[in-house]
């Protein structure tokens, strides 16, 4: 039986943690793939642990592992320790937050299961898919970050910095990631492009973006770190 692991990131998500597990539970998978979900708390300070173990108590039929790091250090490292923990034969990442929608996992899939793909990006930037209206200069950003990106990598992406990446795990699991904050993106951007005969494939998904009032953690300062990241890793860090 083939498994989806599912490693979601969390800090001070006591609000919506549950809402997005709710998501999940409803997402019946192609192919009779079982879904395996991995919850990283990243040292929250509010009610986020709470909350997790209420909702697995409460919801036996999920299988859900649930670590915790004793100290914060960051949306990458939180990647790391959940991708480590997988065990299913595709690996996908899901922000705690509401911005994606778990029911187009199925979408993701089909170039791998169809044997098109090792790498699939949902980009929030092509396709038909339902999005919220937000900041300009926020997306503008995240086209320049993606154009530079695929400058030094060669690629030609539409969303580098899609939250919504899924992998053949052997793949994730083999690169050596060392970015513990938002530099995620670029480095596995990078590194994914380096490996022989990888394919990447792409596909237009929806986008529930959230405002700063109501949670949004991404600012200009992780712009910056993102380009300091593409060139380290594209050109210093080969």
């Amino acid at each position: 039986m083939k498994k989806l692991s599912i490693i979601i990131p969390a800090y001070n998500e006591e609000k919506t943690i549950h809402f997005i597990l709710n998501k999940i539970k409803e997402v019946e998978l192609i192919n009779n793939i079982q879904k395996e979900i991995i919850i990283v708390n990243d040292c929250s300070k509010d009610q986020t642990e709470q909350a997790i173990l209420k909702y697995i108590a409460e919801t036996p039929q999920l299988h859900i592992t649930y670590f915790k790091h004793e100290i914060n250090k960051g949306k990458g490292a939180a990647l790391h320790t959940g991708i480590s923990k997988a065990t299913g034969n595709f690996l996908i990442i899901q922000d705690a937050d509401l911005e994606y929608d778990p029911q187009e996992y199925n979408l993701l899939l089909r170039p791998i299961l169809d044997d098109h793909a090792d790498v699939v990006y949902g980009s929030r930037f092509i396709g038909g898919k339902p999005h919220r209206i937000l900041f300009f200069w926020h997306t503008i950003g995240n086209k320049l970050l993606t154009t530079f990106s695929n400058m030094l990598t060669n690629l030609n992406l539409t969303d580098m910095e899609t939250c919504y990446k899924m992998f053949r795990t052997e793949i994730i699991q083999h690169i050596l990631l060392k970015e513990k904050r938002f530099g995620f993106e670029p480095e596995v951007t990078a590194k994914i492009s380096r490996i022989k005969n990888i394919r990447i494939y792409e596909i237009g998904i929806s986008y529930y973006g959230r405002t700063y009032e109501e949670g949004k953690k991404i600012g200009w300062k992780d712009g910056f770190r993102a380009l300091y990241c593409m060139i380290k890793y594209n050109i210093f860090k080969r």
